[in-house]
């Protein structure tokens, strides 16, 4: 007689929870503003207003923007302020920094919204392997998130999971 093979993590009360899932469309861009800088290391005003009045901004338009400077160039705030202000009606998101610091933003607001009563007294698992760009803060966001709530952490799969959290 063979013995029926049940499934036990199908029929425990563990959540996963998976970050990729959170992870919203729209193209990331990152706007380096080096070109319009005098030899790329000077800021001339008149000369950078120029540049941002003819930018064609509409082309930002549902993108998430990361605003940088890739030369060793002393940029006054403002610039920055202003070029975000140019980007305000067209993109979803705009940080100053990189691709990383974008995503890790993005997830910081997707994660302070994150309604938390799923986990309430359940063990979570939060999914490790992603296809997209998870930054890793995102992790350490959601183990904050989750863990007041939750009757234990992981991390991981569930046939290999790694536990990190669990309540007294």
């Amino acid at each position: 007689m063979e013995k029926e093979i049940i499934n036990r993590v199908a029929n425990s009360k563990l959540v996963t929870f998976d970050l990729e899932a959170l992870y919203p469309k729209g193209e990331r861009v990152v706007l380096d503003i080096k070109d319009w800088l005098f030899e790329g290391l000077l800021l001339r005003e008149k000369e950078f207003r120029k540049s941002v009045a003819e930018h064609n901004w509409e082309a930002y338009t549902n993108q998430y923007v990361a605003l940088t400077c890739s030369t060793d160039a002393i940029v006054p705030g403002w610039a920055f302020m202003l070029l975000a202000s140019k980007l305000q009606p067209y993109a979803i998101k705009v940080t100053k920094g990189d691709l990383e610091l974008l995503e890790t933003a993005i997830y910081q607001e997707l994660l302070q919204n994150l309604d938390t009563s799923p986990f309430v007294d359940k063990p979570v698992i939060i999914k490790g392997c992603s296809n997209k760009p998870v930054p890793e803060n995102a992790y350490l966001m959601a183990v904050a998130k989750i863990q007041p709530v939750a009757k234990n952490v992981m991390y991981g799969e569930a046939c290999s999971s790694v536990p990190l959290y669990k309540k007294r």
